[in-house]
Order: structure tokens, then sequence, then C-alpha cells
């Protein structure tokens, strides 16, 4: 599964937007956002669709799928925790 492209991550913005809001994180590369010095959320594009990985805070990464409205709602609130509580 290979990192998301530009015409991937075109496919995602409105969910980028919002995810650059979040307090605390930074986006260093479009689709790449930090925690600090660390690597919090990236994106990957795959036949099966868009999945997105964040870090949980034991360190292991979290991949979830991205495709529909609801599930990007879920990963931008369960980012939100994440980076609130990491």
């Amino acid at each position: 599964m290979k990192h998301a492209g530009d015409l991937a991550l075109d496919t995602i913005e409105p969910m980028l937007s919002e995810l650059r809001r979040l307090e605390g994180i930074r986006e260093r590369k479009r689709g790449v956002f930090y925690r600090r010095s660390s690597a919090f959320i990236h994106f990957h594009e795959d036949p099966a669709g868009m999945f997105a990985d964040v870090r949980r805070g034991d360190g292991e990464w979290l991949r979830l799928p991205v495709n529909t409205s609801s599930e990007r709602r879920r990963f931008v609130r369960l980012s939100k925790e994440l980076s609130s509580v990491l």
C-alpha cells in the first residue's frame, strides 16, 4: 500500500482542512502530520480505497478507512482525542 499522492489527497481535502485546525499537530508535508517531533498521521491509497494511519498512545499505528463521510468524521474525532492525550 503506497503513501497517498496529491490526486488521492485531493479526494479527502475537506478532512485534511479539519485536521489542520487541530491543536498540537502540524502538517509538514501535504497529508503528513506531526505531533511534536513524531509522525502522527499519514495516508495511503490502495485499490480498496483511501486509508489513514494514526499513531496510538502506545506508539503503534492504527489504520482506518477514510472513504465515506462517516469514516472521515470518525477519523477526525479519533485524531482529536489522540492528539489531546498524547
